[in-house]
């Protein structure tokens, strides 16, 4: 889902995904403003109260905004803007996106802003499912992997147009009230490479990232690599990623299967993958996972607007865990969701 659906931007923003629904509302003497929007309509059902997975009502709303003025022929400035509300209960409101920047054409961007964290774009090679997945990004196991306030990043597409396909980012953070990890972080700092393979379909990627929280001087230190395959209809993404502070470790694979089936009126896509993620004495968590489970799921995009999704997470794990700052269980859930954006 958060490949096909999730992600709208104007190529000057170079960010991970690509735009599927968008309404241009602007587009005069080099200015552009586009907007979009999603309500996805979406229910847990199964055993799965007081869990990470609770039961019951996930309807949400997106609204956002992409912009583009040209300077001159080699420099533009660009923003994006996005917030996001929860219409069930526990209702809140999120900004997701808040950034602006510039682009200077084969020698890069740079903006600042509250953006995703620079590994996001490796864990964007496994966080493709209908609605389960995603363990590596938006949590607080990694540094750098979720949205974060306060960044300021440097990106270049083809290696300042010498290499196709190669493509990298580098990121400093320095947000006291923003968290990446649980408590305060001082500062944190990343970088990504990724390299598409010409006319193969192939795809490798790596990052790395940092921080130190408050109050402590030992950094918290993220490796993540990943690796995907997209082509005659077939997506095959893995995802290998590592924390390590002083002891304790988290380690955690990823592995995605998808194939779409064309028909006249819409596309179908199937999919399976396996997600582990466990810490090493790892705060109050010990040696354990958090999280374990098989997937099974399917999305049918009747067009780009419109979006069918069924996901069924079949958990591996023993026990119940409550870590304070993350939760895990041993039940199963099903998902039942219906998208419509623009």
């Amino acid at each position: 889902m958060k490949r096909n659906l999730l992600a709208i931007a104007i190529p000057a923003l170079l960010v991970a995904g690509a735009a599927n629904a968008s309404i241009e509302v602007w587009n005069k003497d080099g200015n552009k403003l586009n907007i979009n929007g999603r309500v996805y309509a979406l229910n847990y059902l199964g055993d799965t109260k007081n869990t990470i997975d609770e039961e019951g009502d996930k309807t949400t709303a997106r609204l956002g905004f992409t912009g583009e003025t040209q300077v001159t022929d080699s420099l533009s400035g660009y923003g994006r803007a996005e917030w996001e509300t929860k219409a069930g209960k526990g209702a809140f409101k999120e900004t997701r996106y808040a950034f602006a920047g510039l682009n200077f054409g084969q020698y890069g961007s740079f903006d600042y802003g509250r953006n995703d964290g620079v590994l996001k774009a490796i864990t964007a090679y496994t966080d493709v499912l209908p609605e389960f997945g995603g363990n590596a990004s938006d949590n607080d196991l990694y540094v750098l992997s979720a949205r974060t306030n306060a960044v300021a990043t440097y990106r270049n597409s083809g290696f300042y147009g010498l290499v196709d396909g190669l493509d990298f980012a580098v990121q400093y953070g320095d947000n006291k009230a923003d968290s990446n990890l649980s408590g305060a972080d001082k500062e944190a700092f990343g970088l990504n490479a990724q390299y598409a393979i010409l006319d193969t379909g192939l795809s490798i990627g790596g990052g790395y990232a940092t921080t130190t929280k408050a109050g402590d001087d030992e950094r918290f230190k993220t490796y993540m690599a990943g690796v995907k395959y997209e082509a005659y209809n077939l997506y095959l993404g893995a995802l290998y990623s590592h924390t390590k502070h002083d002891d304790a470790k988290v380690k955690g694979f990823e592995l995605v299967a998808q194939y779409g089936f064309d028909f006249e009126v819409g596309r179908l896509t199937p999919s399976v993958a396996y997600i582990q993620h466990k810490g090493t004495d790892y705060k109050q968590a010990g040696s354990d996972y958090f999280a374990k489970y098989v997937e099974v799921g399917v999305q049918y995009d009747f067009n780009k607007n419109l979006t069918a999704v069924v996901d069924y997470k079949i958990n591996l794990l023993d026990d119940d865990k409550d870590f304070g700052y993350a939760k895990a269980d041993t039940k199963n859930t099903l998902a039942l969701g219906l998208i419509y954006q623009f």
